[in-house]
């Protein structure tokens, strides 16, 4: 009689806890919804109506943007509206569904929204979550957001155009998708409420306040000292496999002529050890030509994936990073930003006036409190840098004049779960001028490759066999790779920017798909 009372009395405990839950978030949705909104001015664009809302209530929007129109102008009556009726009024559509989640709102239709009672039950194994990351004062795109998982090492970012598809096993789509970049305020929000849909976030740039810093010389030498100090601490001394996504392509005449795509896996030593004991295994691979009969210009492409893993800097060390070792550069202290709530200094480096020869100029983003490099955008030294044309040249036709023009580069690493950074996306794009014999015009020739470190697994990690390994030294985009028409099936990658998908689609008729 008792167990069976002691029962009673749990069931009634927790009923009364889960109404008391569902109660408390009702009401805090209708304080939310309740709040009151001033417009003083009566036409704009939904986006800016809704930006207006967030200035005042302090909450942010996030919705699927093919049923909220952004840069559609609306008419509002000037006036007090309560945070609810504000919305309806932007977007004509009471239909609409809005949902506080934390400090943000989900606006959505029921019909194209999986409830979380819905996502529980998905049988597929795996989910897809789409969207588009914009600034959110300026309204513009923001490239390479880092886009994860918390609480796992699976993960991409964003192209160039702000766009990302992040694809999970339905078994996480309880954990948080996560959005991090320097200089702006991290969002995070549960992964199963996006399912289906494709999602415009909007982040918020990050202002560091006083309160936050220390007011001291930052000497920009010590803070490039104790990086390196602290590189056995802060990069793993033991091999791991980095499943990858890589991509190469040309531009000639600002038109893509050749596109490469492949998911690696990389033995990824440690950072004790430099590229060259590093084993690329190809997993899959596709390739898109666009090359025209009255093209004579038929470039390729020499190690690219070999660029990418001697660009992982903690494990190559260019002279730049030891300033104590080396008198071509001059250092200074820049700024300082953050990321992932985290200060960065900023050290910027530049070859000094009396050096002659093409070196580089660049920032290094250090954490301030962990020491490691978190990130580097840098280039080859602009005044200097027709100099270094023959170094990025294997061969060419006696008829063509190259000149480089640019040679630019950007290499982030995130930390994982365990706090250790791992080399996360890795970008490079090198610009020539080119002209032909007797011609009076030169054309832009715009080679590009691109990495991203999508999943790291460091258990049983052990090098690949000889017959495993791909050469990453050679022309990549003509390694003999059976077609898959199912390229992608569950693998992440950095989607394609809008040229790309132009190159691959609306061009068909001239699209040679090799097969190989």
């Amino acid at each position: 009689m008792n167990r069976l009372a002691n029962t009673v009395s749990f069931r009634c405990v927790v009923c009364t806890v889960l109404a008391f839950i569902t109660l408390t978030m009702q009401a805090d949705d209708r304080i939310v919804f309740a709040q009151k909104i001033k417009f003083s001015t009566g036409r704009g664009t939904i986006y800016q109506f809704l930006q207006e809302i967030s200035k005042q209530s302090g909450y942010s929007f996030i919705y699927d943007s093919r049923i909220i129109e952004n840069d559609k102008r609306v008419t509002v009556r000037r006036g007090e509206y309560s945070l609810q009726d504000a919305i309806y009024a932007i977007t004509g559509n009471n239909r609409l569904k809005i949902d506080v989640l934390e400090n943000h709102i989900l606006l959505r239709l029921e019909e194209n929204y999986k409830i979380r009672s819905d996502v529980e039950k998905i049988i597929n194994e795996k989910i897809t979550l789409r969207g588009t990351v914009y600034d959110y004062e300026m309204i513009a795109p923001i490239q390479y957001v880092n886009v994860g998982i918390t609480g796992t090492t699976i993960g991409t970012v964003t192209n160039q155009r702000g766009e990302f598809q992040l694809i999970i096993p339905d078994s996480i789509s309880q954990s948080n998708l996560k959005l991090s970049h320097i200089g702006y305020e991290s969002q995070e929000i549960e992964s199963s409420l996006l399912a289906g849909q494709h999602i415009d976030f909007f982040l918020k740039p990050r202002v560091i306040t006083l309160q936050e810093i220390t007011i001291s010389v930052v000497d920009p030498v010590r803070v490039l000292s104790d990086m390196l100090k602290q590189k056995e601490k802060n990069y793993s001394l033991e091999p791991v496999y980095l499943t990858s996504f890589y991509r190469e392509g040309i531009e000639h005449k600002r038109r893509n002529i050749d596109l490469t795509e492949a998911v690696l896996q990389i033995y990824k030593t440690g950072s004790q050890y430099d590229s060259n004991h590093d084993q690329v295994k190809l997993i899959k691979k596709r390739r898109v030509i666009n090359q025209q009969k009255n093209d004579t210009i038929f470039p390729r492409m020499k190690s690219g994936i070999n660029s990418c893993l001697v660009l992982d800097i903690i494990k190559e060390m260019p002279d730049f990073i030891d300033p104590e070792n080396n008198s071509s550069y001059s250092y200074a202290f820049n700024n300082v930003t953050t990321i992932d709530n985290r200060l960065v200094n900023i050290i910027t480096f530049k070859q000094r006036p009396f050096v002659k020869e093409p070196l580089y100029t660049g920032d290094l983003y250090i954490d301030a409190e962990s020491k490691a490099l978190v990130e580097i955008q840098f280039e080859m030294n602009p005044q200097h840098v027709s100099k270094a044309t023959h170094f990025f040249i294997a061969r060419k036709s006696h008829d063509l004049n190259l000149t480089l023009q640019e040679a630019k580069y950007m290499v982030s690493y995130k930390p994982a779960t365990d706090g250790i950074y791992y080399i996360n996306h890795i970008r490079g794009d090198i610009i020539f001028n080119v002209r032909k014999r007797n011609h009076l015009f030169s054309s832009p020739l715009h080679f590009w490759f691109e990495m991203v470190t999508c999943k790291i697994d460091t258990e049983n990690v052990r090098g690949f066999s000889r017959n495993d390994r791909l050469s990453t030294t050679q022309i990549f985009a003509e390694t003999k790779h059976p077609y898959d028409e199912n390229f992608w099936e569950n693998f992440n990658l950095i989607l394609p920017e809008e040229r790309l998908i132009e190159t691959m689609i609306k061009n068909l008729n001239e699209v040679i798909v090799n097969a190989e």
